[in-house]
């Protein structure tokens, strides 16, 4: 009494050889791509805050070497481009406010504040200032004492 006959195939002659490799190469292709562009964004976002501190640091000094506020202002606003040009980002997304302790800005011993606001954008979007898709929402504050002795 035979209750299956079974004929495996001879090692080496099988129908689905080298399945494995292209089922490889499909997985990985399909979970690289997602990982790869998050490691891409982050660095973006990473660059950017990066660039936002560093611009608020500059702007400060800036604006506290200037011989009055408006050309404190514009001076600010210059090192706030340069910095994030620096970093790669770009001066658009950017916006700057300037906030001063007492309200005479260059009085000796006032406080001046400078906040540097960055949009991150998602990196490889089309149509990305249409949609308006940002990664990150950055914002970073530095304060300078003006001096006494100018």
């Amino acid at each position: 009494m035979r209750l299956s006959s079974v004929e495996w195939p001879e090692p080496g002659t099988s129908a689905e050889e080298g399945s494995a490799v292209v089922e490889f190469v499909f997985l990985s292709a399909l979970l690289m791509v997602p990982l790869v562009y998050f490691i891409i964004t982050v660095a973006q976002i990473q660059g950017g805050s990066f660039a936002v501190v560093g611009a608020a640091d500059q702007a400060a000094k800036v604006y506290v070497a200037q011989p009055d506020a408006a050309s404190g202002r514009a001076a600010a606003e210059q090192a706030v481009l340069l910095a994030l040009a620096d970093y790669g980002q770009p001066g658009e997304n950017a916006s700057v406010d300037t906030r001063c302790e007492p309200a005479d800005c260059l009085a000796p011993g006032s406080a001046v504040t400078v906040t540097v606001h960055l949009s991150v954008p998602l990196p490889y979007v089309p149509f990305s200032d249409a949609l308006h898709l940002n990664a990150s929402q950055l914002s970073a504050s530095a304060t300078q004492l003006v001096g006494r002795f100018r």
